[in-house]
């Protein structure tokens, strides 16, 4: 498994054990690129999570479609290999 890899199967874990909806998009072909690597549906929000590890950073597009997504009503987060294990609580006080 990838490192970025590990870091997404950390966030679906938790999401998982909050009872969040969550899908991992594929972007390849038919979809849209620069999507976030999963989407959310928890407590009636719409979250995104764009998953690096490393010093991973976003591409200009993976950063525009975040700030769409946020100028839309929804929560966009970046998640580190860092942050993975902390995921709950940065979706919680993301929703404040």
């Amino acid at each position: 498994m990838t490192p970025e890899g590990k870091v997404k199967a950390k966030v679906v874990k938790a999401l998982k054990a909050m009872g969040a909806y969550h899908c991992m998009p594929v972007t390849g072909g038919f979809g849209m690129s620069g999507v976030p690597d999963i989407l959310v549906c928890y407590q009636g929000r719409f979250i995104a999570i764009e998953c690096k590890a490393g010093k991973g950073r976003v591409t200009a597009l993976q950063q525009s479609n975040l700030e769409s997504i946020e100028k839309a009503g929804g929560v966009a987060l970046v998640v580190t290999e860092a942050q993975a294990d902390s995921v709950t609580e940065i979706i919680k006080e993301a929703m404040k």
